[in-house]
């Protein structure tokens, strides 16, 4: 079992950063793939980033690659999502997902732990 808390959410402006956090509880963490998913209003919810156990692969969609940097610290059991040269295109309920392998892939079905999410607004 991993529960997962998101934190960072807030408003900033176009071309502003915003870092985004997600704490998981469970033993499990350090050995699981973790991911970032977005939802916006009216749309479905697509995948962001995914890193794997250690830290060594990461994986973006398209939209953000170059903007958006995955990272994590397996001894604090937290991931996190920098985001800088924000868009009002990125503006969601940004999410954080935990995989059942060492690392899972851009398939929400892939993830089985996710967060109640944080809104992230960007003002043009």
């Amino acid at each position: 079992q991993v529960q997962l808390v998101e934190s960072g959410g807030g408003l900033v402006q176009a071309g502003g950063s915003l870092r985004l956090s997600c704490a998981a509880s469970g033993r499990t963490f350090s050995s699981i793939g973790m991911a970032w998913f977005r939802q916006a209003p009216g749309k479905e919810r697509e995948f962001v980033a995914a890193i794997s156990w250690g830290g060594g692969r990461t994986h973006y969609a398209d939209s953000v690659k170059g903007r958006f940097t995955i990272s994590r610290d397996n001894a604090k059991n937290t991931v996190y999502l920098q985001m800088n040269s924000l868009k009002p295109e990125d503006t969601a309920v940004y999410y954080c997902a935990a995989g059942r392998f060492g690392y899972s892939g851009s398939s929400a079905n892939e993830y089985d732990y996710w967060g109640q999410g944080t809104q992230v607004t960007v003002s043009s």
